[in-house]
């Protein structure tokens, strides 16, 4: 009966790899410790309860830290690596228009202003970037800090 755990074990992982939702996982492992189990017993019914309770318990327990690990939220790409930092107005930006561009470190942007801001930002303005909309960068004119 080993072989056949360790059959389960091979597709768990084979499906885990094409996924990667990292759920099967805990499965594979389960299937594992059924096959210990089964080299010490031959009761099909200990080998399965053996399987479901430890892939449920690992399933479980890991859970938390699997998140933690595969929270997409907190996983930047490169174009949301520019939210907070500055650009000059290459072009201008017009909302009524629906153009206006952008230099942000050596890239070039399409711009577009926030939605309740209809103000012109003419060329050459310093602004801030607040957030992504498409491909094209949400701004605000930056402010300026006054030092005495």
């Amino acid at each position: 009966m080993w072989q056949f755990w360790l059959i389960v074990s091979g597709i768990c992982f084979v499906i885990e790899m094409a996924t990667v939702g990292f759920l099967v996982f805990w499965f594979g492992i389960g299937a594992l410790f059924a096959l210990i189990t089964s080299l010490i017993t031959d009761n099909i019914i200990i080998q399965t309860t053996v399987f479901i309770i430890s892939s449920t318990i690992l399933l479980f327990l890991t859970k938390p830290f699997v998140k933690k690990i595969t929270n997409k939220d907190k996983i930047q790409t490169n174009a949301y690596s520019i939210i907070g930092k500055t650009g000059i107005v290459t072009r201008e930006i017009n909302p009524k228009k629906g153009i206006g561009q952008i230099k942000v470190e050596s890239e070039i942007w399409s711009a577009k202003t926030e939605v309740d801001n209809d103000d012109i930002i003419p060329e050459g303005t310093e602004v801030a970037i607040v957030d992504l909309d498409g491909v094209k960068a949400v701004v605000k004119p930056a402010v300026v800090e006054v030092t005495k």
